[in-house]
């Protein structure tokens, strides 16, 4: 890997294409280094957590509504279009990219990778997927993309914190689904320089879709960026160019939404000739809620099952989670969002607030991405009273592993301590998810199968559900025109077309 320095230039300094952070981007894009076996094995099991999500979330209201405005647009001449997931419906791949990427990410349920910043790095395979449909590619071409993508939304990750600027993670989305559709079609550098510069510069927006009230935007953010990669990568292949320096700019990203005209980053990228595979770096969800929340269900799991006791709010004087900065301030009593604590907040709001997942955790025992957000099992009494108990602390210690960058002492979790009203005081602690690698039940390709059974049972047909199983554990073997069958089809009649709601298109 080489660090690359980023820092602002004033116009009159003519920073050259080639010393861009976004031609480093696009080098590495271009570079037709092959992809690892154990690479390939980890994005096939990353196609299968994205199906899993989708097929679950089908008939929710965000992915109905995206769907029908995907489908209202149909392939365009020139390209086979690519799938819409549920329907045989084929449209353009922008609009696949689009109303899949809402699929994947509407139950917050995908892959994910935190450091300087955070994101869920499986958004990269809606807009890589789509375009690769469109124009027949094989699977072995799919991955490479995908290996891409990962690549270089996890280094970006490491690197620049745009959270602490208030902007939404989706803008290190957008340079990653660029460059890995510019993989993917084996695009030269430049096209993909441009493309990438295009993609970043659409996708930024504030953090506002993860605060207060979160609203059904949340899911639509990262699809939105993935559709925007998509049409810049368009963009760029017809010869048109995007604002430079992008990134390092006089009046750029860094210089005016990061942080400012005397910044310097430290970007990692891999040398010409490296393999990419930042992907073994990111992991996926167990559970249907934010990543740092995943470790407090596990921990609240435990301690459900040895003090059955701290279920019953009429037991307990107070509940102190100590976690790190991110989880207090984000997710914990330290955003200050009095909707975190609300029994009728939104779905979106609540898979935001650890205060509400750990009571709920530790009193029934389980997790559920439908039962455990249910708007009566929010408002029962003693939930919410346990509930109320409840507050986060920032402890500089876990914020420290937070940030670490020793992968064996990075850590997403913290301690808690319950005040029995009795005197007594039960304390315990975890630093990692179970299904984390270095989790005491760490998922491999046994746990993705079971997570995709489990929540398409009752969805698809069970001969649907061996069958795509079967094709992606053998996807890298697809030969060109047959990555639609990467894509599930729900019963006839389930999904009813004519019924979605209708908006301008």
């Amino acid at each position: 890997m080489i660090n690359h320095t980023v820092r602002v230039y004033r116009s009159e300094e003519n920073l050259p294409h080639q010393d861009q952070l976004a031609h480093k981007i696009a080098q590495v894009a271009a570079d037709p280094v092959e992809v690892e076996q154990d690479v390939t094995e980890m994005i096939i099991n990353r196609i299968i957590d994205n199906a899993s999500v989708a097929v679950a979330s089908l008939h929710r209201a965000p992915i109905v509504a995206a769907r029908a405005q995907a489908l209202d647009h149909t392939a365009p001449a020139g390209g086979k279009g690519a799938s819409v997931f549920g329907v045989s419906q084929r449209t353009s791949p922008e609009w696949a990219a689009w109303a899949n990427g809402v699929a994947v990410r509407e139950l917050d349920f995908h892959d994910t990778f935190l450091a300087a910043e955070y994101s869920h790095p499986g958004d990269n395979i809606p807009a890589v997927l789509a375009a690769a449909q469109h124009t027949g590619r094989s699977g072995a071409e799919l991955i490479r993309g995908l290996a891409t993508g990962y690549e270089i939304q996890v280094n970006l990750v490491k690197a620049i914190c745009l959270h602490k600027h208030k902007i939404d993670h989706v803008a290190h989305l957008g340079p990653s689904a660029a460059a890995g559709i510019g993989t993917l079609l084996g695009l030269n550098t430049e096209t993909i320089f441009q493309a990438v510069g295009q993609a970043l510069h659409t996708t930024t927006a504030t953090r506002q879709s993860r605060k207060g009230e979160i609203s059904t935007w949340k899911a639509h953010a990262p699809a939105f960026a993935a559709k925007m990669a998509v049409e810049a990568v368009d963009r760029a292949m017809r010869g048109q160019t995007s604002p430079v320096p992008i990134y390092e700019g006089e009046d750029g990203v860094i210089a005016w939404m990061l942080d400012g005209p005397d910044a310097r980053y430290e970007v990692p990228l891999p040398q010409l000739g490296e393999a990419k595979r930042a992907i073994l770096d990111t992991y996926t969800k167990e559970h249907s809620a934010e990543y740092q929340a995943q470790a407090w269900i596990d921990l609240a799991r435990k301690l459900h099952g040895e003090h059955p006791e701290a279920a019953d709010p009429q037991n307990v004087e107070s509940i102190v989670i100590r976690t790190s900065h991110h989880t207090h301030y984000v997710i914990g009593s330290g955003a200050n969002d009095p909707q975190k604590y609300e029994p009728t907040a939104s779905r979106e709001t609540l898979d935001h607030s650890i205060p509400y997942i750990f009571a709920v955790a530790l009193q029934d025992g389980t997790w559920h991405h439908a039962d455990s957000y249910a708007p009566e099992r929010a408002g029962r009494p003693d939930t919410v009273e346990l509930w109320h108990k409840v507050v986060t602390e920032e402890d500089p210690e876990w914020t420290r592993r937070y940030h670490s960058l020793d992968i064996s002492e990075k850590a997403f979790g913290g301690s808690v301590e319950i005040r029995m009203k009795d005197g007594r005081v039960i304390s315990d602690d975890i630093a990692v998810a179970d299904a984390h690698p270095l989790g005491a039940r760490p998922f491999a390709r046994e746990q993705y199968i079971g997570k995709f059974r489990s929540l398409a049972e009752g969805l698809l047909d069970a001969s649907e559900i061996e069958r795509f199983l079967d094709v992606a554990q053998s996807a890298e073997t697809l030969q060109p025109g047959q990555l639609e069958q990467l894509n599930v089809l729900a019963p006839a009649g389930a999904i009813d077309l004519a019924s979605s709601p209708k908006g301008l298109f």
